[in-house]
């Protein structure tokens, strides 16, 4: 079954300053927060249009109505999408809906009963994996081959990386001004721009220090790109920032030199959670070092419960073969 139809807008021609989709895009903090929900409404408003939309800017979001937006989840389900991914598109859904209700494209009551959307709820564990002590040493060690400054860099990216948990958004967007040696912390700013404080090791510090003798001490991105012919990259006077798909591609290059498996900076994360708990660190501070918005999103990175189930089945000896 196919979309109800949406009315035609009387006023096809959406000003930019108006349109629901750009404001609420530009509402995010963050540029890999734009990227993701910018594709979310892309997919979404191809949905409505029946697959011809290949943006969902100037598209008419303060027509949708409750029938409309009950089918748009229903139609979510139906292709397969997880629950984890429909949820992010309903949050999409309603943040953009709601953006058209701030521009008095849409009345309170019609806001209300388009974005009353039950999210799907779900029990799967955590994506990724655990990232063996072993792995990162031979990781650093690819760096520590490297006398460029790309090979400090990377060194110092990887050691915040492993200590802190930080998401690969929250490492690039770091700059110079957060970080703090005499505390070893880095001020972070997490989703919906929250900022929490996280601390590094003493052997992370070193690796800190060596790269800010390779940066130097201007202000800017505490991590930069740095071209072929080894110069940093500047913006403004000081170090450009980098994406955070560039803190991913700097891992996936390192780990390959190293001999080792793939593994991404959320592999990172779920395993900084893991150790933080295996030794016996309180599911309140744990959460308050990841940034989590609720301790029941830590408490699933929680790896003794597993080992305690498999311990139980280690009692168990299967029967050796013999004939009756």
């Amino acid at each position: 079954m196919s979309l109800p139809a949406v009315p035609e807008s009387p006023d096809p021609a959406i000003e930019p300053a108006r349109d629901p989709y750009r404001v609420y895009l530009d509402s995010l903090t963050s540029a890999e927060s734009r990227r993701t929900m910018r594709g979310c409404l892309d997919r979404l408003a191809a949905l409505v249009s029946g697959g011809e939309a290949s943006s969902g800017a100037g598209r008419p979001w303060h027509l949708l109505r409750y029938e409309h937006t009950v089918r748009l989840r229903a139609l979510m389900i139906e292709r397969g999408w997880s629950p984890a991914y429909v949820n992010k598109h309903l949050v999409a859904l309603r943040r953009v809906l709601r953006e058209a209700w701030r521009l008095g494209q849409m009345t309170a009551e019609d806001y209300q009963r388009a974005a009353d959307l039950p999210t799907l709820d779900h029990t799967r564990l955590p994506t990724g994996q655990h990232v063996p002590a072993e792995v990162v040493g031979a990781a650093l060690a690819a760096c520590d081959g490297d006398d460029s400054p790309a090979g400090v860099r990377d060194a110092a990216l990887l050691a915040v990386l492993y200590s802190t948990g930080c998401r690969r958004a929250e490492i690039a967007g770091l700059t110079l001004a957060d970080y703090d040696p005499g505390a070893r912390s880095l001020r972070v700013r997490g989703k919906r721009d929250k900022e929490r404080m996280v601390y590094l090791t003493a052997q992370a510090v070193g690796r800190m220090e060596r790269w800010l003798a390779v940066r130097g001490r201007p202000a800017g991105a505490l991590f930069c790109p740095i071209n072929k012919h080894g110069f940093l990259r500047m913006r403004g006077g000081g170090p450009a920032p980098m994406t955070g798909q560039a803190v991913a591609d700097i891992l996936t290059r390192r780990l390959a030199q190293a001999g080792a498996m793939p593994r991404t900076p959320h592999d990172f994360r779920r395993t900084f959670i893991g150790e933080l708990l295996d030794a016996g660190v309180d599911l309140a501070t744990a959460q308050a070092l990841v940034g989590h918005s609720s301790p029941a999103t830590t408490a699933r990175y929680d790896r003794r419960p597993e080992r305690r189930r498999r311990e139980a089945v280690d009692r168990i000896t299967l029967p050796a073969s013999r004939p009756l």
